[in-house]
């Protein structure tokens, strides 16, 4: 098979915030591989730094995907090994590394994750809820109809939820929530692994009331 003669993409999950998280397999991974395709060079450039060596850096992100997965192909067709970091976490997740995989794998190239930190996992496995089944939804419609209509289309999901969602628009979120699902019990978690990570867990109208008078920050991670 072509992947006999071709490099390997390597997946590699990067802490979500508290450096420590990183595993020994992706630092020797990191270290090993030609260039690392990231979603911002300057946020990989200072975990390497950190990590205590510097890699060609390939930008990869929403923006240019489309552009760069040849490039980055044909890197892997020459032999070599690339690394594909997100700026947090697991690729894969709520940016666009499935693009670059998909084209690999079309093409035959070997792809292998390393795995680690992931956000989703880890507001799950807190939340207190039935682990055994369970949907991600990421992150829902910013805005509008797409937004309530979304939050609809999950009333009668009966598998534990996992929905990402910004700072500015959590309350709007829960809001919603509370509204078309009715007032279910939520766990909401916030900079995970970070200084000040937070999970409330209650009712959603109880949750709300809690977040009035707060400002929010962070990344959120809300199960359902």
């Amino acid at each position: 098979m072509s992947s006999l003669k071709n490099g390997k993409l390597f997946i590699v999950s990067t802490p979500i915030g508290n450096l420590k998280d990183i595993t020994q397999r992706a630092i020797d991974t990191l270290r090993s591989v030609e260039a690392v395709a990231c979603e911002d060079t300057r946020r990989t450039g200072q975990l390497l730094s950190h990590l205590g060596f510097k890699k060609k850096l390939i930008s990869y992100n929403d923006i240019n995907a489309e552009i760069k997965v040849n490039l980055i192909l044909s890197i892997i067709e020459k032999g070599l090994d690339i690394a594909l970091v997100s700026d947090a976490g697991t690729p894969g997740i709520s940016d666009p590394a499935y693009r670059l995989v998909k084209s690999a794998v079309e093409k035959e190239f070997e792809v292998l994750s390393i795995p680690g930190p992931s956000a989703v996992l880890g507001a799950l496995v807190v939340s207190g809820f039935p682990l055994d089944k369970f949907v991600f939804e990421g992150f829902l419609p910013s805005k509008g109809a797409k937004r309530k209509k979304s939050i609809l289309l999950l009333k009668y999901e009966h598998r534990t939820i996992i929905l990402y969602e910004a700072p500015h628009r959590i309350k709007n979120l829960l809001e919603l929530i509370h509204e078309i699902l009715g007032d279910r019990e939520i766990s909401v978690s916030r900079e995970m692994t970070k200084l000040y990570e937070e999970t409330v867990r209650g009712k959603v109208s109880d949750i709300i009331e809690k977040m009035k008078p707060v400002k929010p920050r962070g990344e959120y991670t809300v199960v359902i």
